[in-house]
């Protein structure tokens, strides 16, 4: 049996144009031999639509975009993830997450998802109705068990048991020869791996091949690596697609001795740095183009996360499409001026130099009177990252440039960013790197030559906003700070936990949990940040700004 896997980038709510990407796909497949072909978790709906099911007539359009795939749809089936009115009569949630198994223009079965998530960025069980059974789907003589991503997920790999049921168990006890899972499953670093031992360990206990089928793709703040996977009833893997890309391939499942192309080497594991770079990239990519933008601006001070970020921007949307702008202050060093010329020459994007002195001192002195008396103090510092803030995204208004900013996720955690400054802009394209991984990051895109000029990597941190200033001034050491914000913000450990089991000292370990506490508010304000960690600020993490436990 020959299966057909469609990894595809879908955009949410656009239905014509997934459905055609699909049909597009499909027929890919069969050119490849394909007597059955999957695509990913609501393929045509694209992943997560959120609480655009409850606009009216989001349902309909998917469902009017289903009946447009069934005309499309031969003698060789498609197993489509969509977007079902839940037609039980009672109590219950308005709409089913679905796959219709589509075949010679009807649909054939409907398969219901069973198991919801609600927990990290999942809000499943806000919009869908679980299934009530699992049943097989017959097809030339074979059992077929079709799931739906958290379907598969076990107790081993979510830490604790969630769910009442198991529908592999439930389908293994119904005598089905194989498991076909549609997937929307966001990555983090690592993941991969991860999807991997889930799938090995179930085929070796349940007996069963997995053919496995993810997204690929950026909605929002969720990156969807792919990465799609078959793995025989033995556990060992078939096939692996390709991480970060849309990629047609087909799997020979029940032979006993398959041809060379039905058992392809599998990918070597990518360096972590290089698979963040690759998410970046395509969230970047994804974030511009689906949101109707062609060209990007970034504000260049001479650092290392400007630096990164402008990389990551170039190999997104090339750098004819991307506007460097470099605005020096009267406490910008001349390095960090040709820092960011060389950096912008390296990469081949245009730079523009704007300076910010004299708006600087047209603002401090229209205050003066009212600041009479008083210290220059962090004020200042921030007017200076205010007024390049209304630079950019002046320039960002008068060319339909998306403004990227370019601030880290251990600045983020303690507030070390300036409100309607540094913060200004459409995308926070590393606002879950850590510093740390930062610097490694771009080491690795250093590996064959220069990118990312070596004096920015090797110079102290600086925001440059008062004489000398060094960010350590303020921080501690980021390889301290940035352990310690994993402990607390990603492990969720408490600040006696961190203190006591990992040998921090106290002092800065309050200290950290204060400010990652204090600076809510701000992160509620932040741009949309692509998330490449466990537990980034945002979408997944609901801490509320009012409140005070733990101060």
């Amino acid at each position: 049996m020959k299966i057909g896997l469609a990894q595809i980038n879908s955009t949410v709510g656009d239905f014509p144009a997934n459905a055609k990407r699909i049909v597009s796909a499909y027929r890919e497949a069969l050119d490849q031999g394909a007597e059955l072909v999957l695509v990913p978790e609501m393929a045509l709906v694209g992943y997560p639509p959120r609480d655009l099911v409850f606009k009216s007539g989001f349902v309909d359009k998917c469902l009017q975009a289903l009946d447009y795939l069934k005309g499309e749809i031969g003698e060789v089936p498609l197993v489509v993830g969509y977007v079902d009115h839940n037609q039980r009569h009672g109590p219950g949630k308005p709409f089913r997450n679905a796959a219709a198994f589509l075949v010679n223009g009807e649909i054939r079965a409907s398969v219901f998802k069973t198991l919801l998530p609600t927990y990290d960025i999942f809000d499943e069980r806000r919009y869908f109705e679980p299934s009530e059974q699992c049943q097989p789907v017959e097809w030339n003589g074979r059992r077929i068990g079709i799931t739906i991503c958290e379907d598969v997920w076990t107790e081993d790999f979510l830490h604790r048991p969630l769910y009442k049921r198991d529908p592999v168990s439930e389908l293994r006890e119904m005598d089905v020869e194989v498991i076909l899972n549609l997937s929307a499953s966001p990555y983090h670093l690592g993941k991969g791996e991860v999807r991997r031992e889930l799938l090995g360990d179930l085929a070796k206990k349940s007996g069963l091949p997995f053919v496995y089928c993810n997204s690929v793709g950026g909605n929002d703040q969720l990156i969807f690596d792919g990465g799609s996977l078959v793995m025989s009833s033995e556990g060992v893997p078939l096939m692996e697609m390709a991480p970060f890309d849309e990629e047609v391939a087909v799997a020979e499942l029940f032979t006993e001795s398959p041809s060379r192309s039905a058992v392809r080497p599998i990918r070597k594991s990518l360096h972590p740095d290089e698979e963040v770079f690759r998410a970046l990239v395509l969230g970047v990519r994804d974030y511009i183009h689906k949101c109707g933008f062609e060209t990007a601006c970034i504000g260049l001070s001479g650092g290392i996360d400007s630096a990164l970020t402008a990389a990551v921007a170039v190999e997104a949307i090339g750098a004819d499409n991307v506007l460097g702008i470099t605005m020096p202050s009267p406490y910008s060093s001349q390095g960090s001026v040709d820092d960011s010329v060389s950096l912008a020459a390296n990469l081949g994007i245009r730079c523009e130099t704007v300076a910010i002195e004299e708006p600087f001192e047209a603002v401090r002195g229209a205050l003066a009177p009212i600041f009479r008396g008083l210290p220059e103090d962090v004020t200042e510092e921030n007017m200076q990252a205010r007024i390049r803030g209304l630079y950019l995204m002046s320039l960002s208004n008068k060319f339909n440039h998306l403004l990227l900013t370019t601030g880290n996720k251990s600045e983020l955690a303690v507030g070390y960013c300036t409100i309607y400054g540094d913060m200004c802009g459409g995308l926070a394209v590393i606002s879950d790197l850590p510093k740390t991984r930062v610097f490694s990051v771009s080491r690795w895109l250093n590996r064959d030559r220069e990118i990312i000029p070596w004096n920015t990597i090797q110079k102290p941190p600086s925001a440059e906003l008062r004489p000398d200033q060094k960010d350590q001034d303020t921080l501690p050491a980021y390889e301290v700070l940035d352990e310690i914000l994993e402990l607390y913000v990603e492990k969720q450990l408490s600040p006696e936990e961190i203190t006591e089991n990992h040998g921090f000292e106290e002092k800065i370990v309050l200290w950290v949990q204060r400010q990652v506490d204090l600076n809510e508010w701000k992160r509620h304000q932040a741009a949309p940040g692509l998330r490449v960690t466990s537990k980034a600020f945002g979408i997944g993490r609901r801490i509320p700004i009012v409140q005070r436990f733990g101060r």
